[in-house]
Formats: structure tokens, C-alpha cells, sequence
């Protein structure tokens, strides 16, 4: 009877335990086991990083777990509220958040949090739920409007300042105006106007952001100063040669030449370390996440969930593909971690939460009406 009795609960509570969606899941599975091997390594001399980050890990698979368990529908009836809270949280920024390193972007309560993160996900919720809203009878005023909702959270977030995350937040918006069927032709419109107020945007960037453009084109114009970050990291990129100085060798973290080996610029260290080989096997990696992404995205069920599954995925490719020309030195330096590999908090609970909503929708895929 107690054999029965224990079977029969198994049964009720198997389908929350099996939410995990297998492919994605292993891909991800593998990228943090990368990330703690490479931040051993990176974090050698400082303490605590890596039972730190397998804390930080911890969190985002019960947040993971939490939001796969959650149907499409009820995302969709959360998505404004969660949108409107977003905001309210920038703005609380803006008049009471935390300076560090000369910006505002944490609010303490209890613990300094950024809400800036929680944007990546909030956006393209919101926009999904507004084109959801309008599919079969979208005008040019829509795009208007979504566009207006983007440029909300953009602007304060730009204001704290962080370009970095404004950055990944108009990729995801964006991302899901251009998946709702924006014309090719307003797409070239878009990209003349940006073209046109390029010098306009110049004139209103910071002082630190307009070092930063220049020093991507002349890093050796201060190569003690400005330029130290972008030069340190492409020669640790290129002194891993096709098999890298082995692991726990990378003489240019160690000798700690690597600014942010930890964060921002561990893929240097991964680099230094397994070389060109071990760089191709993690962006096989990266193509795989994102080629999983995509294939929910195809296969979800309505327009609400393909636009959230693509943005989403799109979220991954700007991570990935930003961190990686950043320490390669052909783009600027703005502060964008590498998806599952960097350590930190608030930025892996968002990557977890964004995969909690892919295998949420791959999960319920049968179960959504179109």
C-alpha cells in the first residue's frame, strides 16, 4: 500500500520536476561547468569566487525551475504589470539608487540589486504581450508605439550611465519589433535617421564612453591608461596559440595584467589557457544555445511565445557575441559578461530566468491555443 501510496505522489509531482528541457538544459549544464573551471583558474588569490558563484548557480536553477513550471498565459497576463514595476524600479534608481565606480545602478534593499537586469526580460515580455495584442491588424503606428516602450526603460538606463546594458536591452526590444514584421524598408529608414544622428549621439555620450570608441580604434595611444584594458586582453586572447598554456598557466591572469579576469573578462583567461581549440568548442557551444533558442522559437505555438522564444535568443547571441569582440578588441569595452561563464548575480538570474521562459514555452507547446 505504501508502495502505491508513494508511486501515486511521484506521479502527481513528476511533471514539476521534469520541466527541464533535456538539450537546453545540458548546453547550459556545460557552459557553467566551463565557467567555474575557467573561474578556478581566474580566481586563484582571491577567495570565495567560486563557492560564491556555485551559490549564484543554485539560485538561478530554482529560478529556472520556477518559471519553466509557469504557463505562457499567465506570463502574458504578467507581462505589463512586471513592465510598469521595471520601470518604477529605474526610476527609484535615478533618485535613490547606489553610486559605485562614479554610477547609479543598485538599489540596496537588504542587498544592492540592478534593476537594469531585469529589463532584458521585462522588454521584450511586454512587447511580445503588446504585438500579441495587435497580430493581424499591425500599422506603422504600432511600431510607433512599441518603440516609445523601448525607449522608456533605454533612456534611463543610458542616463545611470550604463551602455552596456542599454545596449542588450535595445537588442532585445528591438529584436522582437523586428520579429513582429517590421518592413525591410523601414528597417533601411531606421538605419539612415541612425546614421544622420551619429554625430548627434557623439555630442550627448560621456566623456568615458567617447575614450572608449577611440580607444578601440588606437589602443596604444594610451597604452598605460586607456588603453591597457583592450591591449592586455587581445594579447592573452593571442598568446593561447591553438592549444593554450594549459590550465591554471595563463600567465597574464596570474601576473594579473587581466582587468575583471573574474567577470567581464574571463573569456581572455579561457582563451589564454585551452587557446584557439578550446574558443572553438565554447562558440560551438554559444551556436548550439542559441540554435536550441531558436527551434522553441519556431516551434511555439502562437506570436506571443515565438516573438519572447526569439528575443530571448537573441538576448544570448548579443552576450556572447558583445563579450567576445570586447576582449578581442574589435568593439568597444562596455561591460557586457559572457552568458554562463562570468561570474556574478544578478546577470545569471536573468540568463536563468530567460531559459526558465524557453523551456516554459517548449513545455507547453501542445498545451497553448494559437
Amino acid at each position: 500500500m505504501r508502495i502505491n501510496e508513494r508511486r501515486s505522489l511521484w506521479r502527481r509531482l513528476r511533471p514539476y520536476f521534469t520541466v527541464f528541457d533535456g538539450p537546453l538544459a545540458l548546453i547550459i549544464i556545460l557552459l557553467l561547468s566551463t565557467g567555474l573551471v575557467t573561474l578556478y583558474s581566474a580566481g586563484i588569490g582571491i577567495p570565495g569566487k567560486v563557492e560564491d558563484q556555485l551559490r549564484n548557480i543554485c539560485m538561478a536553477f530554482l529560478v529556472m525551475w520556477m518559471v519553466a513550471n509557469i504557463s505562457p498565459q499567465t506570463m502574458m497576463r504578467v507581462a505589463v504589470p512586471v513592465y510598469i514595476v521595471a520601470v518604477l524600479l529605474l526610476v527609484a534608481v535615478a533618485l535613490f539608487g547606489t553610486i559605485k565606480l562614479g554610477a547609479r545602478r543598485w538599489l540596496h534593499v537588504g542587498i544592492d540589486i540592478q534593476p537594469s537586469e531585469f529589463m532584458k526580460i521585462a522588454m521584450p515580455l511586454m512587447l511580445a504581450w503588446f504585438f500579441q495584442q495587435r497580430a493581424g491588424q499591425l500599422r506603422w503606428h504600432s511600431y510607433a508605439i512599441a518603440a516609445v516602450l523601448l525607449a522608456i526603460p533605454v533612456g534611463l538606463i543610458a542616463k545611470q550611465p550604463d551602455l552596456g546594458t542599454a545596449l542588450l536591452v535595445v537588442a532585445a526590444g528591438f529584436s522582437v519589433i523586428f520579429l513582429a514584421g517590421l518592413s525591410w524598408k523601414a528597417l533601411v529608414a531606421l538605419a539612415a535617421v541612425v546614421g544622420a544622428s551619429l554625430p548627434v549621439i557623439w555630442s550627448v555620450l560621456h566623456d568615458y564612453q567617447r575614450e572608449r570608441v577611440m580607444t578601440l580604434i588606437d589602443p596604444t595611444s594610451d597604452p598605460l591608461g586607456k588603453g591597457f584594458h583592450i591591449i592586455q586582453s587581445t594579447i592573452a586572447v593571442g598568446s593561447g596559440g591553438i592549444t593554450g598554456k594549459g590550465w591554471t598557466h595563463g600567465t597574464q591572469a596570474h601576473l594579473e595584467f587581466i582587468p575583471e579576469r573574474t567577470t567581464d573578462f574571463i573569456f581572455a583567461v579561457f582563451s589564454e589557457e585551452f587557446g584557439l581549440t578550446g574558443n572553438l568548442v565554447l562558440m560551438l557551444l554559444y551556436l548550439l544555445l542559441i540554435g536550441r533558442g531558436l527551434m522553441i522559437a519556431a516551434n511555439a505555438p502562437n506570436f506571443f511565445t515565438r516573438l519572447l522564444a526569439g528575443a530571448i535568443t537573441m538576448i544570448y547571441f548579443t552576450y556572447a557575441f558583445v563579450n567576445m569582440g570586447m576582449v578581442s578588441g574589435i568593439l568597444p569595452v562596455v561591460g557586457v559578461p559572457l552568458p554562463f561563464m562570468s561570474y556574478g548575480g544578478t546577470a545569471l538570474l536573468t540568463l536563468g530566468l530567460g531559459a526558465g521562459i524557453l523551456m516554459s514555452i517548449q513545455r507547453h507547446r501542445k498545451l497553448v491555443q494559437t
